[in-house]
């Protein structure tokens, strides 16, 4: 079950990856405002319990805020919501969390790769 559990989350992480990396080119947001820095963050560094993934999320959140063009930013942070939720799911148990330092450590690997487009390091 662990080899399910570490390659499920390798293949969300690298599809959350793939979705917000390469920065080549972003399209422009046509239909609504750009939304503004006042909005509370509904990612935040998270406490997994696993310091591989709470040092991945840090990071991750941290490159979003910062280097991210802002009309991109609403549909990473809602791809990393859906990360952290599954990721708290998986730490819920002795398991995952043991599933969950393989799959966190492969997606900073994989960051470090496709966010290097917008500037950042992992």
């Amino acid at each position: 079950m662990t080899k399910q559990l570490v390659s499920g989350l390798v293949a969300m992480l690298a599809a959350t990856t793939l979705a917000c990396g390469g920065g080549q080119s972003q399209p422009p947001a046509t239909t609504a405002p750009a939304t503004t820095q006042a909005a509370a963050p509904t990612v935040t560094a998270a406490e997994f319990g696993v310091p591989e993934c709470d040092d991945y999320m840090a990071r991750y959140l941290a490159c979003i805020d910062s280097k991210v063009p802002e009309a991109a930013r609403g549909m990473v942070r809602q791809q990393l919501d859906q990360t952290k939720a599954q990721w708290k799911q998986a730490a819920s148990t002795p398991e995952g969390k043991q599933g969950l330092a393989m799959g966190c450590k492969a997606a900073t690997d994989a960051a470090r790769a496709s966010m290097q487009a917008y500037g950042c390091t992992f």
